[in-house]
């Protein structure tokens, strides 16, 4: 098997680089978000409205660049590679998420049963698996670490002058995990268990960053949550 291909950071093409800041626009609205009445923060459309502002700013820079398959690392020859670190990741990550809150969160006290209640459970389970779980791997991982993260690091690496600093990029690592983590939807649907969410942002905003292999965090992604959506679907709703 084949290691990930070792990303590339601070180079030419990320000084060529044009509208790296858009990426700044979807922070800046789930901050606004909480900065709303909790009778707005409970409208539907107010909760998706930072995605789909990144998905607007993501329109607009590839308007603006060339090169967007590779800057978001979506290559066709790194497909493989993807399928292969993806599964192992998602199979891993899916492991110790489903025993955590499934074991680890009752056990502290916390109500999981409202996870029936929830627009994934409510939908058919061959809507669920896979297409609807895919299809949220693919647009996730496209606006989470191959544009926002992917975005921050190239203003991120204007700022250091250690080149292992901005190699690590570790303030858009964090940042895109944050706002992951705290996403307005992410957060009134699956309640305490959102925390989970950072845990694996930072995980994939690592890996993306190390690779820059978008297949490799879509794999993942996808593939956690099957095995998550399974176990807890067969033990929640028999």
């Amino acid at each position: 098997m084949m290691a990930p291909e070792p990303g590339l950071h601070a180079t030419a093409a990320q000084a060529d680089e044009r509208g790296a800041a858009l990426a700044l626009l979807p922070i800046a609205t789930t901050l606004a978000f909480y900065a709303l009445p909790a009778s707005l923060q409970a409208q539907p459309f107010l909760q998706f409205a930072p995605q789909l502002i990144a998905y607007l700013a993501l329109g607009l820079w590839a308007s603006r660049n060339r090169n967007i398959v590779s800057r978001l690392g979506l290559e066709k020859e790194k497909i493989g590679n993807g399928l292969c670190w993806g599964l192992m990741t998602g199979l891993l990550l899916g492991g110790l998420n489903t025993f955590v809150i499934l074991s680890v969160y009752p056990h502290l006290g916390y109500d999981i049963s409202f996870l029936t209640a929830t627009p994934h459970a409510q939908l058919p389970l061959l809507v669920m698996v896979p297409w609807f779980i895919c299809g949220i791997a693919l647009f996730v991982e496209l606006n989470f670490r191959g544009f926002m993260l992917g975005r921050l690091a190239t203003l991120e690496s204007q700022l250091w002058r250690s080149d292992l600093a901005s190699r690590l990029s570790p303030l858009a690592i964090f940042t895109s995990a944050l706002i992951f983590a705290f996403d307005p939807f992410m957060v009134n649907t699956f309640q305490h268990l959102h925390w989970i969410a950072l845990w694996d942002g930072l995980i994939w905003g690592i890996i993306w960053l190390t690779t820059k292999n978008l297949y490799v965090t879509i794999v993942a992604h996808a593939v956690e949550v099957l095995v998550m959506y399974g176990a807890i679907r067969a033990t929640l709703m028999p």
